[in-house]
């Protein structure tokens, strides 16, 4: 059995039981430690998590086409220990998903996961207008023990409509990940302005309303894309 938790925001501290394995970004181990041998091991993973080797390779050619590909490292512990796990200092968040809950998220944006999440990718229709969103990376809980460590370029925030059914709305490029079973709409708000170089630079929003109950982290970063249009 595994645990996730972060030390001094920027490191993933994974506290292993027992024999469990996990998914890491490949090349994010800084340090571990365990009485006696190493009792830990480093594996590349070469077409995806999934033990089927038809899925593996089905997700494999999904996550290169759609451009959610994501080198990963299997980390397999066999015995009690520690291993701590960083990528280019960004903020790492810790969430623990719930048995059945789903997680969306970008898979640049992916630092670890543990065994417990079925990890897949779906197509969501809406990245047209946008760096990224036309697919986007799914975990979801298959136990009690499903962690997932996200990485934030800054410190995140996290906006939620759950008890208020407000309608969320955020910028596609700066979304790390949402949390509930609904996707979001895109929203373009373009206009004869926009052709002439007066756009106000928010030409495109993801939305959820009060009907779509969701929580949604976003960082204090835009990825480069989307978009530009203008003429001079």
């Amino acid at each position: 059995m595994v645990t996730f938790e972060t030390v001094n925001e920027l490191t993933l501290k994974v506290t292993c039981s027992g024999t469990d394995e996990i998914y890491t970004k490949a090349g994010a181990f800084v340090g571990g430690e365990n009485a006696g041998p190493k009792n830990y091991k480093f594996d590349k993973v070469l077409l995806g998590p999934q033990n089927n080797l038809g899925q593996a390779l089905m997700g494999h050619l999904a996550r290169r086409v759609t451009g959610e590909n994501l080198p990963l490292m299997k980390v397999s512990m066999n015995g009690d220990s520690t291993t701590y796990y960083a990528s280019a200092g960004n903020h790492v968040v810790v969430y623990h998903l719930q048995k059945g809950e789903s997680i969306s998220i970008e898979s640049e944006n992916i630092l670890a996961f543990s065994s417990d999440c079925d990890y897949s990718v779906r197509f969501i229709g809406v990245g047209v207008l946008s760096q990224k969103g036309l697919a986007t990376t799914s975990l979801t809980a298959k136990g009690d023990h499903a962690y997932v460590a996200i990485l934030s370029n800054g410190n995140p925030i996290v906006l939620s409509n759950m008890q208020s059914g407000n309608t969320l709305s955020v910028d596609p490029d700066a979304v790390i990940c949402w949390i509930g079973n609904y996707d979001p709409t895109i929203q373009a708000d373009v206009s004869w302005k926009t052709f002439i170089g007066q756009s106000s630079g928010e030409s495109y929003q993801f939305e959820w309303h009060g009907n779509s109950p969701v929580t949604v982290i976003v960082q204090p970063t835009e990825r480069g894309g989307g978009i530009n249009v203008a003429m001079d």
